[in-house]
């Protein structure tokens, strides 16, 4: 390979030195250009002449070497094995959902706000008791003389002994109203042995009890009493809108990394066009100095190019790489598949849209302010502070409560007769009455109320600020998409006006009109507006990503139904 650098003499006349380097001995041998044909410099003055200085020699090795390396003719790399997977974006998406943990530890935070629903809904469910003992107890009895003689019948207290079996049934529950109430019916039976005084022995009793309660003034009413149960339903939405949030930020993820994963293909791809482009002058200019056409330093420019280009197709390889791990890792791989010796590369096979429906700024909010997960959650906050605020205030009154009780008595020698005494209203009894109490100052209940009177004015001002950055959120959007629009036709513009120029320079280069370093800088602009117009379309569906992501339709592109 030849290597050539232009020195001024003595006489100030341009000369051309070559070094010609052997890359295997590296030996440098000097030539001179002269007139129509190259001679070696010792022929012409064998006295006179001198080695290439070291610098020209040090120079050209450092420009070829690099190329020796990185051209068309070189060894390739050995690089570890790998494969292609196609993937299309619902795909990535469905993948993601399934898998990303994220997505299920946000799930299971909503499922975990469904229980409560149940446990307060349970307070005001009946209970029911049921109870049962049997006793017998044996007493001395004072009773020394009977009968009308009044005759001493024993020395010995006479034993008493009373054997009774009791049952006790209760129902109890609380109600919507606020009132309790408490139903009971215990039957009981009684023998004596050895006393012949009852009338019934063995003797059935039974009484049936009906305990009411009925707050007046404090928690009286169906919203006071549901106000537990209102808020664990509200939580439990609250839970629903984050879950929600959270699918909608995962698809977004995954479809801005998805275009940026396109846009890295294709990066790569305009990489290597490039490094062919400049590997093309290469030989070009080879073929020329070698037809004395042109000089040796021309091929020296194509040679520093093609080397700079092969550095920017490592570059975009690597980021080709990062990008697919960083994909992937949003799939949540297992770490089987992260073990494998062979790489598998995802292949994006979605292509770019590059076309733009209207877009109704007016509407967009509308269906934002509608759906959007963020709006939702500050909605329900408020509707949950206000409750709580009405839950308070209740608890400023005194407490004034209606208290009654119903009882019904029965007694038989067995059941059937005393269920008929004890349901024939014949022996009975009630009661009924008010209780009222109220503690001095209630400065609990005052603090209370103080406070949930400022949660829910912070609710309402967060609800305002969030429908204000949803507001912001989607102007941005919508600007967004309509420039990177803009975008992919200016840049597309530039791009074809790139190739005409480098088109129009290659033909004059041709020609001899231009030096390799204008075809260079117009391959330069080519591969940068390329690079710029490819950048342009990815970012106009990212937008589109965004917009969609901001106005909470995101699954209605997929068909994706939640549950």
């Amino acid at each position: 390979m030849t290597a050539c650098m232009v020195s001024r003499g003595r006489e100030s006349s341009r000369k051309a030195l070559c070094a010609h380097i052997n890359f295997h001995t590296l030996s440098v041998t000097a030539t001179k250009r002269g007139g129509s044909r190259m001679k070696p410099i010792s022929a012409i003055e064998p006295r006179k002449a001198r080695p290439v200085p070291l610098i020209v020699a040090v120079f050209a090795l450092s420009t070829l070497l690099p190329l020796a390396s990185a051209g068309s003719a070189a060894v390739p790399e050995e690089k570890p094995t790998e494969r292609q997977q196609a993937i299309s974006l619902a795909d990535a998406v469905l993948r993601a959902l399934e898998r990303n943990l994220d997505i299920t530890v946000s799930r299971q935070t909503r499922d975990l706000l469904l229980p409560d629903i149940k446990f307060e809904q349970a307070k005001f469910d009946p209970t029911l008791s049921l109870s049962a003992s049997q006793s017998r107890t044996i007493t001395p009895l004072n009773r020394p003389f009977f009968g009308v003689t009044g005759a001493q019948l024993s020395s010995e207290p006479t034993p008493f002994d009373v054997r009774e079996t009791t049952a006790t049934l209760g129902l109890t529950q609380r109600i919507l109203t606020g009132a309790t109430y408490a139903l009971t019916f215990s039957p009981d039976r009684t023998f004596v042995p050895s006393a012949t005084g009852f009338l019934f022995n063995p003797g059935y009793t039974s009484l049936g009890t009906l305990t009411l309660t009925q707050p007046l003034l404090r928690d009286f009413g169906l919203d006071v009493n549901r106000t537990l149960i209102r808020v664990a339903q509200n939580n439990a939405k609250v839970g629903e809108h984050v879950f929600f949030d959270k699918v909608l930020t995962v698809i977004s993820t995954v479809e801005q990394s998805f275009w940026e994963l396109v846009f890295a293909n294709e990066n790569l791809k305009v990489a290597q066009i490039v490094l062919k482009a400049a590997q093309d002058l290469v030989v070009s200019n080879r073929a020329k100095a070698a037809a004395e056409i042109l000089s040796f330093a021309e091929v020296l420019q194509a040679e520093a190019a093609a080397a700079s280009r092969v550095e920017l197709v490592l570059i975009a390889e690597k980021a080709l790489r990062d990008q697919d791990d960083l994909f992937r890792q949003l799939l949540n791989p297992g770490e089987q598949e992260l073990r494998q010796t062979v790489h598998v590369h995802l292949t994006p096979i979605d292509q770019p849209i590059q076309t733009l429906e209207p877009i109704s700024l007016e509407e967009a909010i509308d269906i934002a302010i509608e759906r959007r997960p963020e709006v939702l959650l500050a909605q329900k906050n408020v509707e949950t502070s206000d409750i709580n605020s009405k839950f308070a205030k209740n608890q400023l009154l005194p407490s004034l409560a209606l208290t009654g009780t119903l009882g019904t008595y029965g007694i038989g020698k067995d059941l059937g007769d005393m269920l008929q005494r004890n349901y024939g209203g014949n022996f009975y009894n009630w009661t009924a009455g008010v209780v009222l109490s109220y503690p001095l100052g209630n400065r609990s209940a005052w603090s209370q109320y103080d406070k949930r009177q400022l949660e829910a004015k912070n609710a309402q001002a967060l609800l305002q600020s969030v429908r204000q950055q949803v507001l912001i959120d989607v102007r941005e959007a919508v600007r967004r998409v309509q420039t990177d629009f803009k975008r992919i036709e200016t840049t597309k513009s530039a791009r074809i006006l790139a190739e005409k120029k480098l088109q129009s320079e290659q033909e004059r280069f041709n020609v001899g009109l231009s030096t390799t370093r204008f075809v260079l800088d117009y391959q330069r602009d080519l591969a940068l507006a390329r690079g710029s117009e490819l950048r342009a379309i990815v970012d106009f569906n990212k937008s589109q990503s965004n917009l969609a992501r901001h106005k909470a339709v995101t699954l209605d592109r997929y068909q994706i139904v939640l549950q």
